[in-house]
């Protein structure tokens, strides 16, 4: 007769029963070790554990309870873990980092457009004329009428300050009348190439709304804020002290495309000793001989084999986003049957660059939403190898969100990684099939559809675009609902992740997209020590209930950076 056992009994089982044949430890004590946890590791080898020991920065066992004894020294800081969940440090592969700025006007998830200009109003009261306001995160498709905003809202309350206030993705920016007349727009200003002002159609009236490339034609007339270099320097520090604490707050211990080229900041930072998350820049795409070499000299400077600091890839723009209405379709928009999108540049100059600087041995990410952007950077990329031959590139389609089946299998066949946002999925399908339709939205944020085809997927946040809580993450993939919940299985629930394997995309999956699979992302002997632990199992527990995890400890190369208080 054959007695049954729990899934955690049995694990339990298999971990005893391996540290039975391990040899005894023999080495130097941790610095660090984590007992009695529910630690999931991403290690396909070793799924489960109980325990887990560091010296420096590397893990050198993961293990159970009874074998972790031999790695805990007199100096061994010891943490019990009493039962919580222990996951890899999440690796957000898309963010526009920065510091936090408390002059900026939060205008994320209002409803009521009147908001705006009450903001607004309370932000000129407190600055001089001329001062620039600025703000944004705000969703049109979420106001009461879904209707985009105009200048109206607030030329009564800034007559005399210019103001800007994007839109949540940042491709489209609502300014007052201000700026109008300090950058010259009237009736009769054209539409640059890649852009779009957007008019009244009875008038023909700028209505304050600037779309993608349109937004370079304004200037903005500011007058500084007084401040000695001093006050700035301390603003400045301030803001990246806010975010840094922010960052580990949530358990997120990797950003990349972490704000451009500027390494020395984050070198300054590290050198103070308050850099608390690894960080990869990047440059601009460019087939610019004088610019690539730029790049190779920051390259040599934060090599890809450096830990802390390193050069990323090359990012470029090949469209807009499906909120403005500017991502680049193959066929017309649903709504606006005379538009499909706006491209950021002619095809042959996309080419070129990604040829130029695959040629140097760069990695490359292209913004791309919609399926005609997709099919473009996959012909450009596909090109690519044509005349530079094929290498481990690992070129990647930024946001990758709605595709044409015949592009799908493409991602493997070029080995493109699909650096993917899930809560873009849960913020977009509001207005999705209104743009696009109910066929062309089957390919639209289609992880399950992309996984099965043996493409690799690296998830990210997009902040600030998005929050970059990464258990938002997590999920909009496991249930592809709204954030304050639903009824039913979903929006196309079956391209639904399990939570496990979205946190694998969001750790492992993002460190294969910047060649660190061999030393991170998994909780494994000599992998970076970058881990968290949550007060409860997100994993197993109601669906509602992810967002609502909180994390206890996040540490970051063997060292404990933050601790809930």
């Amino acid at each position: 007769m054959f007695m049954k056992i729990s899934t955690l009994a049995f694990a339990t089982l298999l971990l005893s029963a391996s540290a039975a044949c391990q040899a005894p430890y023999e080495g130097p004590p941790a610095d660090l070790v984590v007992m009695n946890g529910n630690v999931v590791t991403i290690d396909q080898d070793n799924p489960r554990a109980e325990a887990v020991a560091m010296i420096g920065e590397n893990i050198i066992a993961v293990t159970s309870n009874s074998a972790i004894e031999a790695y805990i020294g007199d100096n061994t800081e010891v943490i019990d873990a009493q039962g919580r969940l222990m996951i890899p440090g999440f690796n957000d592969a898309h963010a526009h980092y920065g510091p936090l700025d408390p002059e900026y006007i939060e205008l994320r998830y209002i409803t009521d457009k009147n908001i705006i200009t009450e903001k607004v109003r309370e932000r000129v009261a407190q600055v001089e004329p001329g001062v620039m306001i600025r703000g944004g995160h705000w969703e049109h498709e979420m106001f009461d009428d879904k209707q985009w905003p105009t200048k109206e809202l607030l030329d009564e309350v800034a007559p005399n300050n210019p103001v800007s206030l994007s839109r949540a993705d940042g491709h489209s920016v609502l300014v007052n009348s201000y700026v109008l007349r300090a950058s010259g727009i009237t009736d009769d200003t054209p539409d640059p190439f890649g852009g779009e002002i957007q008019r009244d159609p009875e008038t023909g009236e700028a209505t304050g709304i600037f779309k993608e490339s349109a937004s370079g034609l304004l200037r903005y007339n500011a007058t500084p804020v007084e401040r000695t270099p001093e006050e700035r320097a301390a603003l400045r520090d301030q803001g990246w002290n806010d975010m840094l604490e922010y960052t580990r707050s949530l358990g997120v211990t990797s950003i990349q495309h972490a704000g451009g080229g500027n390494g020395d900041l984050y070198q300054r930072m590290m050198d103070e000793g308050r850099l608390t998350v690894r960080v990869d820049i990047d440059g601009r795409l460019t087939a610019d001989p004088d610019r690539l070499d730029a790049y190779e000299d920051l390259r040599e400077r934060f090599p890809q084999t450096g830990d802390w600091i390193r050069f990323g890839y090359l990012k470029g723009f090949i469209d807009g986003t499906l909120g403005s209405g500017t991502a680049l379709f193959h066929e017309p928009f649903a709504d606006e049957p005379d538009k499909s999108g706006l491209p950021q540049m002619p095809y042959e100059e996309l080419e070129e660059r990604i040829v130029a600087s695959d040629a140097r041995g760069f990695q490359v990410g292209i913004h791309a939403i919609g399926d005609k952007a997709n099919t473009w950077i996959l012909n450009a990329y596909e090109k690519a190898r044509e005349v530079n031959g094929v290498r481990d590139s690992r070129h990647r389609s930024e946001h990758a969100q709605i595709l044409i089946d015949e592009d799908i299998p493409r991602f493997a066949e070029l080995g493109v990684v699909a650096s993917m946002q899930p809560t873009h999925c849960i913020t977009d399908k509001r207005f999705a099939e209104k743009r696009i339709g109910l066929e062309r939205s089957k390919g639209a944020y289609a992880w399950r559809r992309l996984l099965d085809a043996g493409v690799k997927i690296a998830f990210g946040t997009d902040y600030s675009v998005e929050p970059l809580p990464p258990l938002e993450g997590i999920y909009a993939a496991v249930t592809r609902k709204d954030r304050l919940g639903e009824e039913g299985d979903g929006w196309f629930p079956g391209q639904k992740l399990t939570a496990e394997e979205a946190i694998e995309l969001y750790t492992l999956g993002s460190a294969y997209a910047q060649f660190m699979e061999d030393r991170k992302g998994m909780i494994k002997e000599g992998y970076l020590a970058d881990m968290v632990i949550y007060d409860r199992d997100f994993m197993i527990g109601p669906e509602e209930e992810i967002m609502q995890a909180l994390v206890d400890y996040t540490i970051v190369g063997g060292k404990v950076v933050y601790t809930r208080q």
